[in-house]
């Protein structure tokens, strides 16, 4: 066998090997709030707090939003509101339960630490 051979066949054996492990090394929602990358919105989503936020942050924030969006409409049509007031009532307990020192939306649209 050629050393170029062996060499990526032990190569694509480490890759298989740190694949799964990839993900622990992927940043939480908890983590990326408690470094100030992330922010809850008054309308009961998230934010980026960068407007050059990496593209792990953007991820982050859509799949969680989406989810969020989700559970949303389950809510809404469950208990015969519309989504936009189950939206304010979700933004609201969010910023209500954040921890000081991470940020929220303000009633002027910034983002600011509370």
């Amino acid at each position: 066998m050629k050393f170029s051979n062996l060499l990526t066949k032990y190569f694509l054996i480490i890759l298989i090997v740190l694949a799964p492990i990839s993900s622990v090394w992927a940043i939480d929602l908890e983590s990326a709030k408690s470094q100030g990358l992330v922010g809850e919105l008054q309308n009961g989503y998230l934010a980026p707090i960068d407007g050059q936020a990496s593209t792990e942050i953007n991820n982050l924030v859509s799949n969680i939003n989406t989810k969020r969006k989700a559970e949303y409409n389950k809510i809404a049509e469950a208990s015969g509101t519309t989504v936009i007031a189950v939206e304010a009532l979700a933004g609201k307990k969010a910023i209500e339960k954040t921890v000081a020192g991470n940020y929220v939306q303000n009633s002027n649209g910034k983002m600011q630490k509370k």
